[in-house]
């Protein structure tokens, strides 16, 4: 069983989204941020940075947070969604840290600044506007060429990038900057029919 620390941010959802696609049991415990739960002793036990999401593996006794590692880990765990070597390995994992480094970092700077700011700073919203714009023309360019984020399967890329392409259009606001990108419209629609993925982005806020 793993034990699922979370609450309905994206990177809360990548977690789940994984686990439902992967058939793994698991249960939820719901880390309520806008509580402040986050900083809580025994969640910064498993989660020293204090972010959501972070699992417990009851049958290793591992415990994981950072959702780049968590992924890996299910994955491996599974034999799913990631190919065991090779060069198809590293495009997923290519695709993975693209997302962590780029792609979740940018969007949240835009959506804090566009929705929560307590006022508006044009600096601010130009640049976080103008690098959102670039990153979603480097998948758009990608899912030109591929049916999926890291080529033909659907993988733990896609279940990390989903989330946030999600929260854009949404929460965020931005639903104008995905306009003319065709091509990722096509595959968040695809991947939004996945049973596993409409699942999880359900998952947050009830324990079970």
């Amino acid at each position: 069983m793993i034990v699922l620390h979370t609450w309905t941010t994206p990177n809360g959802f990548k977690a789940s989204i994984a686990l439902e696609e992967m058939g793994l049991p698991y249960k939820v415990r719901p880390v309520n941020i806008g509580a402040d739960e986050q900083f809580h002793p025994d969640f910064l036990k498993i989660s020293p940075n204090n972010k959501i999401p972070a699992i417990v593996d009851e049958e290793t006794g591992i415990s994981v947070f950072e959702t780049g590692a968590i992924l890996v880990y299910l994955a491996e765990k599974t034999g799913k969604f990631l190919p065991a070597s090779g060069e198809a390995r590293y495009k997923v994992l290519e695709w993975l840290n693209w997302q962590m480094g780029g792609l979740g970092p940018m969007f949240g700077q835009l959506g804090h600044f566009a929705v929560f700011a307590p006022e508006k700073v044009p600096y601010a919203l130009n640049r976080y506007t103008n690098e959102a714009k670039r990153l979603l023309g480097v998948l758009e360019t990608q899912l030109s060429k591929h049916a999926y984020v890291a080529g033909d399967d659907f993988t733990i890329a896609d279940m990390a990038i989903y989330p946030w392409i999600n929260t854009l259009r949404t929460f965020y606001q931005q639903e104008a900057l995905l306009t003319d990108t065709p091509h990722i419209r096509a595959w968040f629609d695809k991947v939004g029919t996945r049973p596993a993925v409409q699942k999880g982005m359900t998952v947050g806020k009830t324990a079970t």
